[in-house]
This record gives C-alpha cells, sequence and structure tokens, in this order.
C-alpha cells in the first residue's frame, strides 16, 4: 500500500478535494524524477475513476487540493482561480512578531518548475502578485536561536488574490517573517531549531479552507483541512487554536 495516501475531504459526481500530506507532489514532475507517489495518482487510484488537476500545492505544502472528474468542470474551475473567484485561505508559522494584519502588494518575478515553463517567455517577468494577511497569535521561546536573548514566531492566516508560484512564502520573506520550515526562503537557524527541539521539520504552511462555486449546482462549497501532526502538536505547544481559523479577510 502506498506510504503517502491522501484523506478525502469531500466528493461528489463532479468533484473530490483531498488534504495534501506535506512531502507530496501533486503530479509527476521534473522537480523530482525518482518520485513515486503523487496526490493526482493515488487519488484517482481511491475514487476508481480519471480526475484532473485544477490547481497545484508546493510540494512541503499541505492542506485542501481540488480536483474535477470531469475535463469541463476542471476549466470551470480553473477559470475561477485564474480571475480570483476561489477563496484560499493558509495558515503559516512564521519568525518575528507581524503586525495585526496588513495587505502585501509586492510584484514577482514569474518563476518555471517545468520544461514547459521553462521555455515561456515569461521567464523573469514580473507579474502582480496580492497578499492579504492577518496575525492569529503569538509565541516566544527563551532561545537564542540569533542575536536576541529570546525568539519570536507568529500565527498568520493568508488570503492570496492572486496565484504565483510561491507567492505566500515569497511575501512572508518580503515583509521580513519567512515561513517556518522553508529551505529556500526561510532561516535555517529557525528550521534547525524547530526539526531538532520541537520536531517541526517540514514547511509549516498549510491550506487550510477553499471557498468555491460547485461547477454544476453552482453552490457555495466551503472545505476545510485539519492539521497534520506535526503541526498540531506544534500549535498546542504554543498554545495556539487547532481549529475555526478565518475563511477570509475582514480589516479593522
Amino acid at each position: 500500500m502506498p506510504s503517502n495516501v491522501p484523506t478525502i475531504l469531500f466528493e461528489d459526481d463532479a468533484i473530490v478535494a483531498i488534504n495534501k500530506p506535506s512531502g507530496l507532489l501533486v503530479h509527476r514532475s521534473d522537480i523530482d524524477r525518482q518520485a513515486q507517489e503523487f496526490a493526482l495518482q493515488l487519488t484517482r487510484d481511491t475514487v476508481g475513476c480519471a480526475i484532473y488537476p485544477v490547481h497545484r500545492l508546493d510540494r512541503p505544502t499541505s492542506g485542501v487540493l481540488l480536483f474535477a472528474k470531469a475535463s469541463e468542470h476542471a476549466r470551470a474551475l480553473s477559470q475561477g482561480f485564474t480571475e480570483h473567484t476561489i477563496q484560499k485561505a493558509y495558515l503559516a508559522v512564521v519568525r518575528g512578531f507581524p503586525g495585526t494584519q496588513g495587505h502585501i502588494d509586492h510584484s514577482l518575478t514569474f518563476l518555471s518548475d517545468t520544461k514547459r515553463d521553462r521555455r515561456s517567455t515569461k521567464i523573469g517577468q514580473l507579474e502582480t502578485a496580492s497578499t492579504y494577511y492577518h496575525c492569529l497569535a503569538t509565541h516566544e521561546i527563551p532561545v537564542a536561536i540569533e542575536k536576541y536573548p529570546q525568539s519570536r514566531y507568529g500565527l498568520v492566516a493568508c488570503f492570496p488574490i492572486t496565484g504565483r508560484r510561491h507567492q505566500i512564502r515569497r511575501h512572508l520573506k518580503h515583509i521580513s517573517h519567512p515561513i517556518i520550515g522553508d529551505a529556500r526562503y526561510g532561516r535555517g537557524r529557525h528550521n534547525r531549531y524547530f526539526a531538532d527541539h520541537l520536531q517541526a521539520g517540514r514547511l509549516l504552511l498549510h491550506a487550510h479552507c477553499l471557498s468555491f462555486q460547485h461547477p454544476c449546482s453552482r453552490e457555495w462549497i466551503q472545505i476545510h483541512a485539519p492539521l497534520d501532526t506535526t503541526m498540531h502538536q506544534l500549535f498546542k505547544a504554543f498554545d495556539w487554536p487547532t481549529h475555526s481559523w478565518p475563511t477570509q479577510f475582514e480589516p479593522t
């Protein structure tokens, strides 16, 4: 049996949503040609029919991942992502104490991860990118990981409006609050401390809610993904909420 079978969060005749584990690729990719397990194939084998990807999550990110059971439904849902009518809500554990809330309006260069992307004329071009965020909780530990005698961390709810590659990770780095466990954009000392002392050796980014209009019924659907064991135990240790997080940005 595959070692990384994802949990199905919602399924009907048109769509299926899973809670993708951290470390699982969405589909076959140049990122890792040796990988043997993929969310698309594992989900297809579980539901017993062809499925079509609608969007993607980075390999180390966990949370709600949506597939369609027909190509026309996939096109309709993908258009919702393109037109920003689908609402996405993420949780991130970051270095430092962010402000209560904010809007990151910072263009990002186009990134590629496939052969098709690498042939694109967009390489190196700036693309508009917009993310709203709200700090839900903070925690301080009496450990000098860098130059201060204490180390501070925040739990941030992120609501990306656009969908650029690594957008939340790059935006949080831009405001000097990188995500813990981010080997590419984060801080190595903090990443190592969480892995060695807090049993949290993964990217601490989780897509906890996806809200959208059903492609057939037009009913508004909201799908929630619970935390995995790593993030749940960390949240409990920091006395942070382990459920009932905001699903959309509400300015104060």
